[in-house]
């Protein structure tokens, strides 16, 4: 999709934002006599879009300051008189990609599809692409040659004749505390120091997400729930009534899900104490199922989207929340990994030679959930030290079946060695097990949190026709700077998952929600996806024409993974590997079928 492009005539820029989106306030345009910005998505405050454009123009117009990345869900063009930036905000939801060649940029786009050619691939992208769903956003690499990836919290500085100067990866700016919270010396003091500043900071993430209309997701989850009552608390705080509420739910009435229905009620029930005017949308999804038009939610995004086999219920959603005219729908995505207990700091325990913490926190760790000591520490100190000898070993114990073994880097099977051997699927393997653990696997662990909230591909591609954009409270940098930042001492609790949000939400949180220990997750509507179009999909990769997926793939052995998945053989690992290479083959075949024509846009040049 196509929101805004900068391309050259006569040797000058031409910025041209998306008229549509423009009129649905998804697009931005400011002009001063510095220059011109386009911003796609916010700066500063969903609500005020404008302001937030201006003050990003002004402060990027500082020649020689280094500014930290403001927050916000953005992609933005700034034309200056003497030079041109290429910005996004740190979690990269809105993509950005430009066409290189000889160090000249000849065009700027947030579709990948437009500036790309179809017969000019790039395999080492496929290979990447297929070590793991978080390498896109993170790489460089796009699925075309010459065309390339601003990254998350990046600045490329070009001339005003498209000549490369820079590219600088910049941090948000966080607000820090002068000393980290000290171990407690009783066990509650600590966590109740660390549950005030993660409500203040999840305030504030909500707060300036928040449109006209907001709609947020609630399926009766401590992450989704918590979400709705903070923008039902704020919305009944503010005087003039300045926006409405939209509770967005999916129903089951059958299969596994059904048990999450109790829960939904009473989160409903809650929100609505708060702000009585909040609209619930209950949305009947028994006949959603994972796979649903797969070719469609897969093919026709604008790079191979992972996820895609969740889309038709997100997409479900969505169309609930358009038919109302919201303009902002939030969503409890990506609160897992960040506002639970970090399971690597058992590793920086170890690193540091504290063995003998490091093993009663783990026995701690086991008894809490209920797995064995030996598997929290192969997971969390001997994985994130060895990740690829780690996958291997398990590989060769798992042996028999296709998916047996196969963990987050190891080579599918299906996937030919001599095209792994050939496009790098080794070293995007490291690159990948690098970027998930890093030096130090418990900051990692937040940095890769960002990008394995699941349907933002989706939001991003259906953004024209609903007229907003998928945003997470919980990926908010001072979300994450707030939790990165507290000792083990204060978010562990053995037994009790998500301690600090829990502690930090008491006062709003209903009791069966606030103590419940886990959620039913969305296994069934997976497997009945497979049951259902499982054949459909082995009919896709055989019938598939592209060279590149023969080249590619064992088109057999790809199809014994799926029948081995119906049976539900295997794991959420080695099921994601199939979802991804599925969703691969899809976007393959339907590369050729689609215009990459622009929609209709607005000129615009620096200080007109």
């Amino acid at each position: 999709m196509e929101a805004l492009r900068l391309d050259w005539a006569g040797g000058a820029p031409r910025l041209r934002p998306s008229e549509a989106m423009a009129r649905q306030g998804l697009v931005t345009t400011v002009s001063s006599r510095a220059g011109t910005a386009a911003v796609v998505g916010w700066v500063g405050s969903a609500r005020d879009r404008a302001a937030g454009v201006r003050g990003l123009l002004d402060d990027s117009g500082r020649q020689g300051a280094a500014l930290p990345v403001p927050v916000g869900d953005y992609a933005a063009v700034l034309v200056y008189g003497d030079r041109i930036l290429l910005s996004r905000d740190e979690q990269a939801r809105i993509p950005l990609f430009f066409r290189e060649s000889g160090g000249r940029v000849s065009a700027v786009s947030t579709s990948v599809r437009c500036l790309g050619s179809v017969t000019e691939l790039e395999p080492r992208y496929f290979c990447r692409y297929l070590t793991g769903n978080m390498a896109q956003p993170h790489s460089d690499l796009t699925p075309f040659a010459g065309v390339h990836r601003v990254l998350g919290g990046e600045v490329v500085e070009l001339s005003l004749t498209g000549q490369m100067r820079s590219r600088t990866l910049r941090r948000t700016r966080r607000t820090r505390r002068t000393t980290d919270p000290s171990e407690p010396t009783a066990d509650g003091s600590c966590l109740d120091e660390a549950a005030q500043e993660l409500r203040r900071a999840l305030e504030t993430a909500v707060g300036r997400r928040m449109g006209t209309t907001t709609a947020c997701h609630v399926s009766g989850g401590t992450d989704s729930t918590s979400v709705a009552l903070l923008a039902a608390r704020l919305l009944a705080a503010e005087r003039d009534g300045a926006g409405d509420l939209v509770l967005l739910a999916g129903r089951f009435s059958r299969g596994e899900l059904v048990a999450e229905r109790p829960y939904l009620d009473v989160a409903m029930e809650a929100i609505r104490r708060h702000t009585p005017a909040a609209r619930p949308v209950i949305v009947d999804a028994d006949d959603v199922a994972d796979f649903d038009d797969f070719q469609h939610h897969a093919g026709d995004a604008d790079e191979p989207y992972a996820h895609a086999f969740r889309a038709p219920f997100w997409a479900r959603l969505h169309a609930a929340a358009a038919e109302l005219g919201c303009d902002t729908l939030l969503t409890g995505c990506g609160a897992d990994p960040v506002v639970d207990a970090n399971p690597y700091h058992l590793h920086r325990l170890a690193r540091t030679g504290q063995l003998r913490q490091m093993t009663e926190q783990a026995r701690a760790w086991a008894a809490g959930s209920e797995r064995g000591l030996r598997d929290i520490v192969r997971a969390y100190v001997v994985q994130p030290a060895f990740p690829l000898a780690a996958e291997r070993i398990a590989a060769l114990r798992g042996g028999g079946t296709v998916l047996g073994g196969l963990g987050t880097f190891n080579r599918p099977r299906w996937l030919r060695s001599g095209f792994a051997r050939a496009h790098g699927y080794r070293d995007a393997g490291i690159a990948e097990s690098r970027f998930v653990f890093g030096r130090k696997p418990e900051q990692a662990l937040y940095d890769a949190a960002n990008y394995v909230a699941a349907p933002d591909l989706l939001s991003w591609r259906r953004a024209r026709r609903d007229g907003f954009f998928l945003s997470h409270p919980f990926l908010d940098p001072e979300v994450v700077a707030t939790m990165s930042r507290l000792p083990a001492a204060a978010t562990f609790r053995p037994g009790r998952p998500k301690a600090v949000l829990r502690e930090a939400m008491a006062d709003l949180l209903p009791a069966p929600i606030r103590g419940r220990a886990v959620k039913v997750p969305f296994n069934d509507l997976y497997a009945r996806g497979l049951r259902i179009h499982g054949d459909e999909l082995i009919a896709l990769c055989r019938s598939a024409r592209h060279p590149l997926i023969a080249e590619m793939f064992d088109v057999e052995m790809l199809c014994r993974a799926v029948r081995e998945a119906q049976l539900g053989l295997g794991d959420s690992y080695s099921w994601d590997r199939v979802n991804s290479s599925l969703a691969l083959v899809a976007w393959l075949e339907r590369l050729g079928r689609r215009s990459g024509e622009p929609g209709a846009a607005v000129p615009v040049t620096a200080g007109s």
